[in-house]
């Protein structure tokens, strides 16, 4: 991921066509060591291609990808328990506070 980072970073910086020496300024001026085999695969890919295109590409398939219905029921049911105890807590809370309050009157007029 760093070096697709690095390598939008470096069009974004006006750098239309990155070489792997200019991948490897960026990353070694934030202390990152430079993969050359990713450096070269990612060049390799992209060479003589759109990066707007592969972008909207690449959203189009990310578009297609399921994203997890059965984690939603699995959490549901996580969340749902969560809001019973934070509902339980605070029913703690207000019975706490109910009978501070009333400790309080009967001092004042006791």
């Amino acid at each position: 991921m760093k070096v697709i980072a690095t390598y939008l970073l470096a069009v974004l910086g006006g750098n239309t066509n990155p070489t792997a020496e200019d991948l490897k300024a960026i990353l070694s001026s934030v202390g990152a060591e430079a993969d050359d085999t990713k450096i070269e695969l990612l060049l390799s890919l992209v060479k003589g291609r759109d990066l707007t295109k592969l972008i909207a590409a690449g959203r189009e398939m990310l578009a297609s990808v399921p994203s997890g219905g059965g984690v939603v029921v699995a959490s549901g049911g996580a969340a749902a328990a969560v809001v019973a105890e934070k509902k339980e807590q605070e029913k703690k809370v207000e019975e706490k506070e109910e009978s501070d309050e009333e400790g309080f009157v009967l001092d004042i007029f006791g």
